[in-house]
């Protein structure tokens, strides 16, 4: 038993990491301390708490630590841990966008330009990210035309060169027609336009067309200029302020009373080079410098594209930490900073401005879908929690069944659950469906802060009358006030409307059927995903694993070696042995437990019997 009073006395007064668990031993929250002693000690106070941190401490059961040398250490443990186990209290970068980059290998004799999504730490140089995969294609269209680089996959020999170099777009490096030396200073000018060190290009290509004019090679100074020209108009284009700095990240957050959104700006070289957002919900009670702070520590873990300059609102508690650990990282120093006036100023309240339309624009698309449902549905209030169910089985076999939400009008597939049947033998769905709801219901009833969450606002029934019919006796064993509507299907098993217990057809916009039959194929891919995983279980269970000491490793050496359950009752003690890893009593044991039938003559054990290979008569024997 976990006495957390005792535990907390022990606590060293060190710098570490503290990992929250719960009942079931799941990591729920991860922090770090200079001292261990007064930050967790804190959690278990009676001082004033925000009520985020109140649900957590009601579901501690126990906790951890790791003591560490210093501060920093904690920061990237506290980090490390926190991507691996993803605990429910922290703020988590869960946006799965990939943006996309622009790649050179460096470690190539003549390096290519690609676009890439991945980011492989492979010694490449990455630029971006960019805002789409457009504007990054774009670049390397430009790239391509005004440079001569290789554009084929691998650098084999040929016979003779390829078309690109006829129409002067390649130099040949695969015939060796250029030097690696003289082939890499293009590579070079290329890494400071994307760097966004124009003004060093420009120069360098004001000289060289100076030198082909003094030597008459009016052509490529022809060549020199049209480059200049077209690297003048696409620094244009970028240039967003008169920001010095060359590599500036820009932070801007909204919160709202439901999400927060961060939004990142790329300024390289006056620049703005490309942004990202991310959507954050669940964060009630956290303080915009505490979110900042969890967001950018998992934001730069293994980004290859640290900036010098990270601009924010906020003043971070752990700033000093977070730039040592950047600046580790980087290589060189890295800041965080907080401007007050001027230029820097207006660029994190640009930064600030875009984050709140992007959270307005996405919870005005919610918005509208839950204000046509309330109103189709004829409900009081907006249906915010929404929960579906599909049962799934094969002729009353391996019954199963699954649970989808729709939180707010997004699918939320995280907050999917799944069940085995219990009560109900045969197929019998409305049955099926009425145990499950019930359970379902329960648990939040006892438990409000379990895994289930709040009870929902509706629920949509797979299927017609019938179904309305079972999920309704489900809720009025609890008299609970949650609606229940049945989505009606098309002969393309597509939502063309949903129906009430009357069963009056409710006809919906386009836009909702879309949705709802996403909602229809997510709940019942889950329960058929759900399904086949349990009769696979089923089928690949044998005799062998009921009998002790035959674990999943030695049952499929048995079976390796003996090819089926039925060989193995027929092997005898000493062939059972000849397998890696059974021991004399793992043999006996398999065959004291297999349950097959033989013959013993009277005053003879079973065990010399299955030692003899010799036949023998069915006279004067008796069933073991």
């Amino acid at each position: 038993m976990f006495d957390i009073e005792a535990e907390l006395k022990k606590l060293p007064s060190k710098p570490g990491v503290y990992i929250m668990k719960d009942k079931e031993d799941h990591i729920i929250y991860v922090g770090k301390a200079i001292s261990l002693k007064n930050r967790v000690r804190q959690y278990f106070r009676k001082t004033n708490k925000t009520k985020r941190i109140e649900n957590m401490v009601r579901t501690i059961d126990h906790f951890e630590y790791i003591v560490v040398d210093n501060e920093a250490e904690a920061l990237i443990l506290e980090c490390n841990l926190i991507k691996k186990h993803r605990p429910k209290f922290n703020v988590l970068l869960k946006d799965d966008k990939t943006y996309p980059y622009i790649k050179i290998n460096m470690k190539e004799d003549y390096p290519t330009v690609a676009f890439t999504r991945r980011i492989v730490n492979d010694g490449s140089k990455y630029f971006g990210p960019y805002a789409n995969p457009g504007a990054a294609k774009e670049m390397i269209d430009f790239i391509k035309q005004k440079y001569k680089i290789r554009q084929c996959r691998s650098l084999k020999e040929r016979t003779r060169p390829c078309l690109n170099y006829h129409i002067k777009k390649c130099l040949a490096p695969c015939m060796g027609y250029v030097s690696k030396e003289e082939y890499r200073k293009q590579i070079d000018e290329i890494v400071d336009l994307l760097e966004g060190k124009t003004d060093k290009i420009l120069r360098e290509l004001d000289m060289q067309m100076q030198q082909c004019s003094q030597r008459l090679d009016f052509e490529r100074a022809a060549e020199l200029r049209d480059r200049k020209q077209a690297i003048e108009r696409v620094s244009t284009k970028q240039k967003v302020s008169n920001l010095s700095e060359n590599s500036i990240d820009v932070i801007g957050m909204y919160q709202s009373e439901i999400e927060v959104c961060i939004e990142v700006f790329f300024v390289r070289g006056s620049k703005m080079i490309g942004r990202e957002h991310y959507f954050f919900s669940d964060l009630k009670g956290m303080s915009d410098a505490e979110i900042l702070s969890g967001f950018i520590k998992q934001y730069y873990m293994d980004n290859p594209n640290i900036p010098a300059k990270i601009m924010l609102r906020e003043e971070l508690e752990d700033k000093q930490v977070i730039e040592e650990w950047l600046s580790n990282e980087l290589g060189k120093k890295v800041e965080l900073k907080s401007p007050k006036k001027g230029e820097k100023l207006r660029f994190v309240e640009m930064a600030e401005n875009n984050a709140k339309v992007t959270l307005e624009n996405k919870e005005k698309d919610k918005s509208s879908i839950l204000l046509e449902l309330k109103e189709v549905l004829g409900l009081d209030t907006l249906p915010r929690k929404i929960e579906t169910y599909d049962i799934s089985n094969m002729a009353g076999e391996h019954m199963v069944a699954a649970m989808c939400v729709m939180q707010d009008g997004v699918i939320r597939k995280n907050l999917s659950r799944r069940f085995k049947i219990k009560t109900v033998y045969g197929q019998d769905d409305p049955r099926c469906m009425e145990e499950v709801i019930t359970r379902r219901l329960k648990h939040s009833i006892e438990n409000p802060n379990g895994g289930f969450g709040t009870l929902p606002d509706v629920i949509f029934a797979d299927g017609g009358i019938t179904q309305i019919r079972a999920t309704k006796r489900a809720i009025e064993k609890y008299q609970l006030p949650i609606a229940v509507f049945g989505m009606v299907k098309n002969e393309k098993h597509q939502t063309r409307a949903l129906m009430n217990e009357a069963r009056e057809e409710l006809p919906i916009s386009e836009e909702l059927k879309h949705l709802i039959t996403r909602f229809q194929d997510t709940v019942h891919d889950t329960a058929i995903t759900y399904h086949r995983k349990v009769r696979e279980k089923e089928i690949t269970k044998s005799e062998l694993d009921n009998i002790k000491g035959i674990g999943a490793a030695k049952k499929q050496a048995l079976l390796k070696h003996f090819g089926s359950v039925a060989n193995i009752k027929q092997a005898t003690k000493e062939e059972l042995q000849q397998v890696k890893g059974i021991s004399a009593q793992n043999a006996k044991d398999i065959l004291d437990n297999l349950g097959r039938f033989f013959f013993v003559p009277k005053g003879q054990s079973g065990t010399e019997i299955r030692n003899k290979k010799e036949p023998f008569q069915l006279k004067n024997f008796q069933l073991r």
